[in-house]
């Protein structure tokens, strides 16, 4: 395969996702996830069994990438990876994969920061039927919504972003899945209140949005208020949460998506951003896209989801982020830990 631009195979394993991929540039060739589905039982990510699992699972995923990209693993410029945030064993695993295979193979090796990776996921190459993509236009502001981090983020470059607005406490992904739990929902909770709440009434159940300085958020009171609320009803109706199940999930993804968009309509009126953009997990979310695109024609500011394939934890993502990485020569050391706190800034 001929190509000025480098053939990267980026690997993710922050979390309960493997997934390998190969990127010519920013044009994915193929984005392998293999999704754990061991911790459905639990509620929630064991992190000892997401170690285990992507120890099982990276070979054969990163085999596989390299199978369908049609390269053979000799044609690889660079190796890239998540370095952090995530949980410390799963990027270990990962890791300590890519530093082995970059130096069996004597080729650089790039660490991604994981949050950088979920906003630059607008910039993976997938042509229109006119043979173009619209990119956000610089600086630009994203909402990045996860299971484990809630940021708005000011992007002025591929490479330079800073955290304007951020949690202090839980994330909005943590308060769907805990809400689930409460509501004897499956994990993950996220896409099933989602697909209840299109046939509830979100104006049911009334939820207090939360008071929070400046642009950070707290989802900490707005998930014990709902575990507060089925607690006092039940005790009057046993049934309550059955027969409300679809109310309760309208009324509760209705509050959190509100919150979510009231800070950051705050933060385009502060940053001024020429575009804004969606990002993480959550953002495959149905309100949460729909309230997205309608506050972007209200703020008359170009509006930029990726799709939805590239909204949770994949290596595709992690390969667009090392690509400009890769442009700025900025590789890592063999030496170079793994941080299960790293921040954007």
């Amino acid at each position: 395969m001929t190509s000025s631009l480098p053939i990267i195979l980026a690997i993710e394993s922050s979390c309960d996702e493997t997934s390998a991929a190969i990127l010519i540039g920013t044009q994915v060739k193929s984005n392998i996830i293999a999704t754990q589905k061991i911790h459905e039982k639990y509620g929630g990510v064991v992190p000892e069994l997401a170690s285990r699992a992507h120890q099982q699972n990276i070979v054969p995923v990163v085999q596989q990438a390299i199978s369908e990209a049609g390269i053979s693993i000799s044609e690889i410029n660079v190796i890239a990876c998540t370095q952090g945030p995530g949980l410390m064993g799963a990027l270990q695993v990962g890791v300590s994969y890519s530093k082995s295979l970059s130096m069996a193979l004597n080729v650089p090796l790039i660490l991604v920061n994981h949050m950088q990776a979920h906003v630059l996921a607008h910039f993976i190459s997938r042509q229109q039927e006119d043979g173009t993509q619209a990119l956000p236009e610089f600086p630009f502001l994203c909402l990045t919504v996860s299971g484990g981090h809630t940021q708005i983020v000011l992007v002025n470059s591929p490479l330079e972003m800073k955290v304007v607005g951020s949690t202090i406490d839980d994330a909005a992904g943590e308060a769907f899945d805990k809400a689930s739990k409460v509501l004897g929902l499956e994990y993950p909770g996220g896409p099933q209140i989602d697909r209840l709440s299109k046939n509830g009434n979100a104006s049911k159940f009334t939820f207090t949005i939360p008071t929070t300085p400046d642009l950070s958020y707290s989802f900490s009171g707005l998930k014990t208020s709902l575990l507060y609320l089925v607690r006092d009803e039940k005790v009057k109706d046993p049934n309550f949460v059955e027969n409300n199940l679809e109310d309760l999930c309208a009324s509760y993804q209705a509050t959190i998506v509100k919150y979510l968009l009231k800070k950051f309509s705050a933060a385009i009126n502060i940053c001024k951003p020429k575009s804004i953009a969606l990002a993480g997990g959550v953002s495959a979310n149905s309100l949460l896209r729909h309230e997205f695109e309608k506050l972007s024609k209200e703020k008359g500011v170009g509006c930029f989801i990726p799709p939805f394939e590239f909204t949770t934890d994949n290596a595709a993502m992690i390969g667009s982020s090392a690509y400009f990485l890769y442009e700025k020569k900025q590789f890592a050391l063999l030496s170079d830990p793994p941080s299960a706190r790293l921040t954007i800034d």
